[in-house]
């Protein structure tokens, strides 16, 4: 869980209080499902907003590779730095 991670290296009073009260594993396993639904939802946005269909899957699979990995690679950005690392 990276959520957690995140916690007992940079925030370690939240990451401590969260453990004494038994509410980390909680608290990180929803982070991990909203993380989880914001990346398939800008996956999704993100693949319409550019035009990548499965019809460019078919006719150029270099080219749809390279795109959805780009797009992939931003959305996991997005993701660590509004939900993961706060």
């Amino acid at each position: 869980m990276m959520h957690k991670d995140y916690l007992s290296n940079n925030k370690k009073v939240v990451f401590s209080v969260l453990l004494a009260e038994g509410k980390l594993y909680q608290h990180c396993a929803e982070i991990e499902k909203q993380a989880n639904k914001m990346y398939g939802l800008l996956i999704e946005q993100m693949k319409e907003a550019e035009g990548i269909t499965e019809q460019l899957k078919e006719q150029d699979q270099l080219e749809w590779v390279q795109r959805m990995g780009n797009i992939q690679h931003r959305a996991t950005k997005i993701v660590c730095d509004e939900l993961i690392y706060v």
